[in-house]
């Protein structure tokens, strides 16, 4: 008798995929592959674990988000761009004293400071649980300067394109994706959740990333489930009209596409009662969020997700938050200070709000953006690049360190392809293997997940940095 939870939540999981398969038909090799996945450790999890997507539109400028330090390399940084560089003396108080040094290929030392509006997160990369990861980005397999310059590997689909690396960042894919890495790592983790619809959370609006096969992001505001008008209170003031109104839409119908409809609906509208009860109940956070920050907002809406997760049956949850403005192609100076500021302030307030709910062990948050941005300036901004510094922050981060290769920092040096626009020495998969493994997928989930791992040598596809 002790075995039958864990042996539904696994029959539970293997009848969720075969329905899935049975739909996608003999033709989809993809969905095949699907099948043959190993029941994930998280559909039997015991413990609760979330990761936090933090997508920054439009292409974060890497230069001024961590910047060197050490003297040879602020000199090569400030000659390619002297009007948009900062000053070496405004850095003094976030140089980042890493317990490892970051080498570059050539052999030689990098030291690194944060933007100036990034210390609030000093204390968190002090202390351990914050790490730099460099120089990543959207690759196929392992590229070298000469194999991009001859076309000689596969190459990401329209390079330096927003919309496309956007994509590709978020599901492996050019536009037009129709899932994503962070929904198809959900899909594994449904029958842990006694509700489903609360696997996948979307709190800035609709992304390929928290796209599954089985699993559907779940899309809620910074103050909640959104409810059905009609229904949110009663209809023409009556609650007659609004109980007609939810049958109406609700009901089992025997036209297939009504049908859906209406199951879409009762789904709708049963998660928006189990959300606003639980939220309701909610403790209040103590965690001071700043005022007129959207990302803030967003991150508090997830800290209250969750407190919640007991109550909503949640094992494994993920996450999408975002932060729009990062095509800086004009006011760089003005602009990107005020971007940082307001990341920094809403990442921070999230940490500390996961330390007071008791659960910052189980909580990954991380840094995600288009590509990186051009080092050399056009006029007062920067251009479309590739390769960025990105962020992992919770209390299981192995932190206070860099992970990948620091790049060599030359106009169209060994380690870019012009203007400073890194050629990414770590891959965008082998950042999401190492957040799924320690969500618990398995090896052969995450070969099959994220197809381009295969391209990399086992020892290298988990980054370490939790």
């Amino acid at each position: 008798m002790t075995n039958k939870p864990t042996m539904n939540a696994s029959r539970r999981a293997f009848l969720q995929r075969a329905s899935t398969l049975s739909i996608a038909g003999v033709a989809t090799p993809w969905a095949l592959n699907l099948a043959a996945l190993s029941e994930a450790s998280a559909a039997n999890a015991t413990d609760y674990k979330a990761t936090v997507c933090i997508f920054l539109y439009g292409g974060n400028d890497y230069g001024n988000t961590v910047v060197p330090y050490d003297t040879s390399g602020y000199n090569a940084y400030f000659n390619l761009r002297p009007n948009l560089g900062y000053a070496q003396s405004s850095l003094t108080n976030t140089v980042l004293n890493p317990l490892n040094t970051p080498v570059d290929s050539a052999g030689f030392s990098h030291q690194y400071a944060l933007a100036p509006e990034l210390a609030p997160l000093m204390p968190i990369f002090n202390a351990g649980k914050m790490a730099v990861i460099l120089n990543v980005g959207t690759l196929m397999q392992p590229t070298t300067k000469l194999q991009y310059t001859n076309k000689s590997v596969p190459l990401p689909p329209k390079l330096f394109s927003h919309n496309d690396q956007q994509s590709v960042w978020q599901s492996t894919s050019s536009e037009g994706a129709k899932s994503g890495w962070g929904g198809k790592m959900g899909d594994l983790f449904q029958s842990a959740n006694t509700n489903s619809t609360f696997t996948c959370i979307n709190v800035s609006g609709n992304a390929v990333y928290l796209s599954g096969n089985t699993a559907v992001q779940y899309q809620i505001s910074t103050n909640g489930s959104v409810p059905l008008n009609g229904l949110k209170s009663p209809l023409f003031g009556s609650t007659a009209c609004s109980t007609a109104l939810q049958n109406l839409v609700t009901q089992t119908r025997s036209n297939l596409l009504e049908n859906e409809y209406n199951r879409i609906n009762a789904r709708a509208i049963g998660a928006n009662q189990i959300l606003t009860g639980a939220l309701a109940s909610a403790p209040a956070l103590k965690t001071v969020f700043p005022t007129q920050n959207n990302l803030g907002d967003q991150l508090k809406m997830v800290a209250r997700m969750i407190s919640i997760a007991a109550t909503t049956g949640a094992k494994r949850q993920v996450f999408f938050v975002s932060m729009n403005g990062f095509d800086t192609h004009d006011g760089l100076v003005t602009i990107h200070p005020k971007l940082m500021t307001g990341l920094a302030d809403a990442m921070s307030a999230f940490y500390n709000a996961t330390v007071e709910l008791g659960v910052a062990n189980n909580v990954t948050s991380f840094t995600a953006s288009d590509f990186g941005r051009t080092l050399s300036g056009n006029n007062d901004g920067s251009d479309h690049g590739w390769g960025s510094m990105h962020f992992v922050m919770g209390g299981a981060v192995n932190g206070q360190r860099f992970y990948g290769t620091p790049p060599i920092i030359a106009n169209n040096g060994p380690d870019d392809v012009g203007q400073g626009r890194l050629l990414p020495t770590t891959s965008v998969d082998q950042y999401a293997a190492t957040l799924g493994k320690w969500l618990g997928l398995s090896d052969s989930d995450l070969l099959t997940l994220l197809p381009n791992l295969t391209n990399y040598n086992a020892s290298s596809r988990n980054l370490g940095f939790v």
